[in-house]
């Protein structure tokens, strides 16, 4: 039931509607069994940017969507269970970026190096290269951010999605990776300069492509 709720907004954005979070909640809560219209709703509105994060964090397209099934699985099954301390998105978030830390760790790659690492860049494993051929497709600015992403060492690029994308804080950061404050906010630091350097790079790269058409 649930994939066929994805699967029927696979093709943009649920039509807006003026009931909040917290309203659609109390409405999937009470909802007799075997109703999911309200749930629905919600996972219409949040879907994309989940699908979206998990791509992001786990750089895998080819999994993303299934992890984002997962997520909206445990929501759903968790819904009764959630106290509501925080806001509904806020919870969803959590678990997506649990669900896909863990996905990483069972892959067993080396998501996180231990800071106090010389030089993050050292790890080659770590990087995906970018051929021309990729690049020259890349002329929208979503294509190129999404191509830089991917091409940023997981050392750097899962704080910054964290922070920047999923907007927690450098204690919560520290938190889910399982590093110091400082070693946080250091990586973070380094991956905004290191996606503005790559980002530029990838806006000229496709500018002139476009150019040379």
């Amino acid at each position: 039931m649930l994939r066929l709720i994805m699967n029927s907004s696979s093709a943009g954005w649920a039509s807006p509607t003026s009931d909040s979070d917290e309203e659609l909640l109390m409405q999937a809560l009470n909802a007799p069994e075997g109703d999911l219209r309200a749930f629905e709703k919600l996972v219409l509105r949040y879907q994309k940017r989940v699908v979206a994060n998990c791509r992001s964090i786990t750089r895998d397209s080819s999994i993303a969507e299934d992890l984002a099934q997962e997520v909206l699985v445990k929501v759903f099954f968790g819904l009764k269970g959630f106290e509501r301390k925080s806001s509904f998105g806020r919870w969803l978030q959590r678990i997506k970026i649990n669900h896909c830390l863990n996905h990483i760790k069972k892959q067993g790659g080396r998501s996180f190096v231990e800071v106090g690492d010389p030089e993050v860049d050292e790890y080659d494993e770590l990087k995906v290269k970018v051929t021309a051929e990729q690049m020259a497709g890349t002329i929208s600015e979503r294509k190129i951010i999404s191509t830089v992403l991917e091409s940023m060492p997981s050392t750097l690029r899962i704080p910054l999605v964290l922070c920047d994308m999923d907007e927690l804080s450098y204690e919560e950061v520290s938190q889910s990776l399982g590093i110091g404050l400082s070693a946080t906010k250091m990586r973070i630091k380094r991956a905004r300069e290191e996606f503005r350097t790559r980002y530029e790079k990838a806006q000229a790269f496709g500018t002139a492509a476009a150019g040379g058409r």
